[in-house]
């Protein structure tokens, strides 16, 4: 894997097709196989620790042995999909392992979703059996599904269950993550065992993964970086670790995790990355290796830094990762760091719209092709054959190439420089985002007449999504109206920081929506919640002031919703951070999250200041 090299490049007329090294990978043998040698192996090991419970290698096949024979039981066999309804835990990594096991495809489903969201997943992809705990029981719809809970699979014993072996195929469906849709419902992403075999081994070869290495397991269940995070070392016995939500958008709070729980290897969201990347790290920190992505990385990593940074590139129509190179704090900064060259098994090809190859320094668009393309869409034929194409530039009959959206350029060096979207979809703090899914369920309350959702940089550089609305017969909408509409249906990331009403939405002459003729947020334009209460104390406007710096506004009254003015988890890792300089005292998110407003936060400082005094 090369190292980022930047530089002026002067195109020469000539057109390249970069392709990772063809990895001689053992292709009967897949993930569940794998990981049941390593309890063969070392039963004793660590596997995984989420901070409550703690599972061996043993332990965690057995408890996904238990879970497998249930399911089998229930008829989940070769692609059958089973959904899963779990925080970050153990218990959720032995229901993936245990599905597996039987034959079945994973279905992630990230417990902070709406109700709805879990229900539209849910009506889409038919799961016969849903396991999940307690608490997720509760919110399910009514259907006909088998809810089997995580306390039930370490309870239950399999003496009396017989576990076949089920043989896999490359071609056999692993797992199915929900990504948003431009149609205003989210789709399935269907990845085969032999994407995910690909992916887990490139990575064990590629950063040198042994059974002493400690990795965590950051992201949440419904983004498939959770897959990259957990496979590459359940595979290969090292041990995987979460930590507590309070840590896990904090930088500081999770260096120092980091550096206490002896991590070697962690991938992080490019946007709390470069936070990470910015700290101070003690010298008995034990990371070797800082893996990012999901979102463009704009800054290179300081010299002083104590391990290399690698960017990673891919959709998760190709498993996870498609390209990969490590970004030296040597190179200049005359652009944004590349994103390496393709990982093991994998075409990148860079095409204009006739699908023909471009010069190199020429923009055209990422087409990938190789061991890691999704079989397609669940459900979804005709979006299948839109976005997953048959490739012209090799032999065999069912090679086929996703068209990712991506403008990407060649580097002469076989780098690519990724270069932005070409249709309406965006990453915000690393979560991939379809706007016209938002516009799509605004359209949905009745007093919206015409609505466009964008992604804007605020004054700070910091990428938000505004929402413009129309009112219906020239009536008046409310932020909070908005909002309710929104948090009923998508998830909490997808909610615009912003709206800004419009009496109507400029147009092109071709009537489509005149992106570059919307207007900037401002503060007349802004539909916002505006009973504004002046600042009281003076801890409660040292607090005014440093809201109204990190959400770009003019003024924010105390007993306002800071989540309603655009805040967000990640944002309040920097509001805590303020906090701390300004006071002396540390706060947790859960407080943030308990009392999202300025009235309450000041309260929570004078009841920590006197306990600090002491």
């Amino acid at each position: 894997m090369m190292p980022a090299v930047v530089g002026t490049e002067t195109a020469p007329s000539r057109t390249i097709a970069t392709s990772g090294v063809t990895g001689s990978y053992p292709r009967k043998v897949y993930v569940p196989e794998l990981v049941a040698q390593q309890a063969a192996d070392t039963p004793d090991a660590i596997a995984i620790d989420d901070g409550v419970e703690t599972l061996t290698y043993a332990s965690l096949n057995a408890h996904a042995d238990r879970l497998a024979a249930r399911l089998r039981g229930l008829g989940v066999g070769i692609d059958v999909p089973v959904a899963i309804l779990l925080p970050r835990s153990a218990g959720m990594v032995v229901a993936a392992l245990g599905i597996m096991k039987a034959g079945g495809a994973y279905v992630p489903i990230d417990p902070s979703y709406p109700d709805a969201r879990v229900a539209a997943v849910l009506r889409d992809a038919q799961p016969p059996v849903v396991v999940t705990d307690e608490r997720g029981a509760a919110r399910l719809p009514a259907s006909d599904c088998h809810v089997i809970t995580v306390d039930a699979i370490a309870n239950r014993g399999i003496e009396d269950d017989t576990l076949e072996t089920v043989p896999l195929a490359p071609s056999h469906l692993a797992y199915i993550i929900y990504t948003s849709g431009s149609t205003g419902s989210p789709k399935g992403v269907a990845i085969t065992h032999g994407g995910l075999l690909n992916l887990v081994l490139w990575h064990r070869a590629a950063f040198s993964i042994v059974r002493t290495d400690r990795a965590t397991q950051h992201a949440s269940p419904g983004f498939d970086a959770a897959v990259w995070e957990l496979w590459p070392y359940l595979s290969a016995g090292a041990s995987v670790h979460a930590m507590d939500e309070a840590t896990r958008l904090d930088p500081e709070r999770l260096r120092d995790w980091i550096v206490a729980e002896r991590i070697t290897v962690s991938f992080l969201p490019t946007p709390l990355a470069e936070r990470v990347m910015a700290l101070d790290w003690p010298a008995q920190s034990r990371l070797r290796l800082l893996l990012t992505g999901a979102d463009t990385l704009h800054v290179y990593p300081s010299a002083k830094l104590p391990f290399p940074v690698v960017n990673n590139y891919g959709p998760t129509e190709c498993t996870v990762v498609a390209t990969s190179g490590v970004v030296r704090a040597g190179d200049g900064a005359e652009r944004l760091p590349t994103i390496g060259q393709p990982i093991a098994n994998t075409q990148i090809h860079i095409l204009d719209e006739q699908m023909r190859p471009v010069p190199v320094g020429t923009p055209g668009e990422i087409y990938i092709g190789g061991a890691g393309v999704a079989r397609g869409y669940l459900n979804r034929p005709d979006l299948t054959a839109q976005k997953f194409v048959s490739d012209p530039f090799r032999t065999e009959p069912d090679a086929r190439l996703y068209r990712t959206g991506d403008l990407g350029r060649y580097l002469v060096d076989g780098r690519i420089a990724f270069l932005g979207r070409i249709d309406g979809q965006v990453k915000i703090r690393g979560y991939r985002i379809e706007t016209d899914e938002i516009a799509a369920v605004l359209k949905q309350h009745p007093a919206v007449a015409a609505c466009v959702a964008v992604a804007r940089e605020d004054p700070c550089g910091e990428r938000r999504l505004v929402a413009y609305v129309v009112p219906r017969g020239g009536g008046e909408l409310t932020h909070r109206q908005l909002v309710a509409t929104l948090a009923a249906a998508l998830p909490d990331y997808m909610i615009p920081a912003e709206f800004v009403q419009l009496a109507a939405l400029p147009l092109m002459p071709s009537g489509k929506v005149d992106l570059a003729g919307l207007p900037a947020p401002t503060e007349t334009n802004t539909l916002r919640e505006r009973t504004v209460v002046a600042p009281r104390t003076p801890i409660e406007a040292r607090l005014a002031t440093i809201l109204a710096e990190l959400l770009s506004l003019e003024r924010v009254g105390v007993s306002e919703n800071l989540f309603l003015l655009g805040s967000h988890s990640l944002l309040g890792a920097q509001v805590l951070a303020r906090v701390r300089d300004a006071f002396g005292v540390s706060l947790s998110l859960r407080t943030l999250f308990a009392g999202p407003t300025i009235e309450a936060l000041a309260a929570e400082i004078e009841r920590a200041l006197p306990a600090r005094a002491a």
